[in-house]
């Protein structure tokens, strides 16, 4: 793994916080700007759709595949679209740093359906917001989570094979996981991790009742581990932050249906191995890409995890302006795709890419 680049907090913030300990200033300017303006993700309807209506017709996917999407408008010219992980929804996943991808532009939520998943739905879905926000001279950030972003190189792979380039501005994988092997290790005797026992049942062609109900609760255990770890959330979320944020994925943990959840599962065996990537016609994207791993990707992923190892020896053909980092620091050690337990670790790295997007060139995807 690379070296972890020196912090990008300004002195005069750090000045600024060892005034008021208990609440660092950031912190406060955030709390206070949520109380004022309160995260409030509404329903988007998109105005293209040709790509999810020939999935449709074709009989690839059903209605009840099709991801929910929502938005936050803003004013600025660099919009982001958020493909979150396994859980919770995006909606939650980026909750804290949403004010600074905010600031650059609108943030739009894709929020996988509770009864059943998609992979050619959700390739269609970014075809579709990708070309609406291209149109409207806004090519976007594609801000991809752990499971999501083996569905944001999956997109990719599949444009790349069509040679249809999309206008991107730039792509963000954090804590990449794009395939079966990347949780459970196949030479492995048993799963390693606390997730890896959760999802191997869903690996073969059914999974009982029973699995489901095990691994909502190892879902569930593993966000009130990080919700109760004083360490992590000082300073980050108010009572009632950390109330708001606990009810939506616990609701999220518990509303997605079994069947639901075999397809998001099964979905990591039909993406293209990493294996396979290397054979892409070129490279996936221009536009600037950032991988960020957390300091602990051993607690969810298998030690010799495929995804991690190729992009480390292909990455620069995939992505020619790749930057690669290790989140770590603070009191607690940084763990898988944890934006909101770890959200000031993760925070310098956003901003310095979101910094140096270019505001109004158009970069084609391959």
């Amino acid at each position: 793994m690379p070296a972890i680049p020196p912090t990008l907090e300004h002195p005069a913030i750090r000045v600024l916080s060892r005034l008021n300990p208990p609440l660092p200033l950031r912190s406060f300017l955030r709390v206070t700007g949520y109380r004022l303006r309160p995260p409030q993700p509404l329903p988007f309807t998109p105005s293209v759709t040709r790509a999810a209506t020939g999935v449709l017709s074709r009989g690839e996917a059903g209605p009840h595949q099709a991801a929910g999407i929502l938005h936050e408008r803003r004013a600025g010219g660099r919009p982001t679209i958020v493909l979150g992980g396994f859980v919770p929804d995006s909606t939650e996943q980026v909750y804290l740093v949403r004010g600074t991808l905010l600031r650059h532009g609108s943030v739009y939520y894709l929020n996988y359906p509770r009864r059943g998943f998609s992979v050619a739905m959700i390739c269609a879905q970014l075809d579709d917001l990708v070309e609406e926000l291209a149109r409207g001279g806004q090519p976007p950030v594609v801000l991809s989570v752990s499971f999501g972003s083996g569905h944001l190189v999956e997109w990719l792979l599949r444009r790349a094979l069509r040679r249809e380039p999309a206008a991107l501005a730039g792509v963000v994988l954090v804590s990449p996981v794009a395939c079966h092997d990347d949780i459970v290790d196949p030479l492995a005797p048993r799963p390693a991790t606390l997730l890896g026992r959760a999802l191997k049942p869903f690996f073969g062609p059914a999974a009982e009742p029973a699995a489901v109900e095990r691994a909502r609760a190892i879902f569930a255990k593993m966000f009130e581990a990080g919700a109760n770890n004083r360490a992590a959330i000082a300073g980050l979320l108010s009572a009632a932050e950390l109330l708001h944020l606990r009810e939506k994925v616990i609701s999220a943990i518990r509303g997605i249906d079994p069947e639901g959840a075999r397809e998001r599962v099964r979905a990591l065996g039909e993406i293209s191995h990493p294996g396979t990537w290397g054979s892409a016609p070129g490279p996936l994207t221009h536009a600037p890409a950032m991988v960020l791993y957390a300091e602990r990707e051993d607690s969810v992923m298998a030690e010799r995890a495929p995804t991690p190892r190729v992009l480390a020896r292909d990455g620069a053909g995939l992505f020619p302006s790749l930057e690669t980092h290790v989140v770590g620091g603070g009191q607690s050690p940084v763990q898988h795709a944890s934006l909101i337990f770890h959200y000031y670790q993760f925070l310098p790295y956003f901003e310095s890419f979101y910094r140096r997007l270019k505001p109004s060139k158009l970069v084609l995807a391959a």
